[in-house]
């Protein structure tokens, strides 16, 4: 019988899961009272940049894990990996500028610098999971008629998956630093990149500000992605 994967495994982890939860919170507040700023502004800052980090995360994924499925063997293979790997060292910021000459300080220019930065780390962690399929893996899928979205469902996304989890926590990481630097260089005048550009003279502020940004990735990680990763390794041992 097959052990049920679980990301939870006991009340005690829950209520750890509960406490690491609420420390971001609680940070926020104290942070809040010691800025001398409304709760609302913040977090409507917090929650603007997170939003605007989410529709770049979506854009990136679908884009990597489909075109790490198409290209990560045959012909185009041997063109499109490379091609890759020379675009991921191009300096995104360095087109910055003709960004905003085009679309200006909008939400289109932040979601499009911080979907380019995303997608590199998921595209090429995608490949190294497809890379590892075995031989006897694709003989046994075809052997029992997987095909379509069964194979899709089945096979493709339980063999990438420890791959999107891994390159989505370097991704985000990335893009969290690429996010704040987008939004004050652009000069938008919403999100977090806004509010650190508010406080650039107030060293405590601006430090209460970077720690608590850390305490928010650090939350997201542990009580996301890091569950998710030990899930999906999981379910390929089963």
């Amino acid at each position: 019988m097959r052990r049920k994967t679980a990301i939870y495994r006991s009340w005690r982890h829950v209520i750890i899961t509960v406490c690491v939860t609420l420390i971001p919170f609680i940070f926020l507040l104290v942070f809040a009272e010691i800025a001398r700023i409304t709760l609302r502004q913040l977090f409507f800052d917090i929650f603007i940049s997170g939003l605007r980090l989410a529709v770049a995360y979506i854009i990136a994924i679908s884009i990597a894990w489909l075109t790490a499925v198409l290209f990560y063997k045959g012909k185009l293979s041997a063109f499109v990996l490379p091609l890759a790997d020379v675009l991921q060292s191009f300096p995104t910021f360095a087109a910055l500028p003709l960004a905003t000459l085009v679309w200006g300080a909008t939400n289109t220019t932040v979601i499009l610098f911080l979907a380019i930065t995303i997608i590199w780390p998921v595209f090429f962690t995608i490949i190294s999971s497809l890379k590892l399929i075995k031989k006897e893996w694709d003989e046994a899928a075809e052997v029992t008629g997987l095909g379509g979205l069964n194979y899709v469902n089945h096979f493709l996304l339980p063999i990438t998956m420890p791959g999107v989890i891994t390159g989505t926590i370097i991704g985000l990481g990335d893009g969290w630093e690429a996010l704040v630097a987008t939004e004050i260089i652009i000069g938008i005048k919403s999100g977090l990149g806004s509010f650190f550009q508010s406080y650039t003279t107030n060293t405590t502020i601006t430090t209460f500000g970077i720690i608590g940004l850390l305490v928010i990735i650090f939350t997201i990680n542990k009580l996301i992605w890091l569950p998710l990763l030990e899930m999906s390794h999981a379910k390929i041992d089963e």
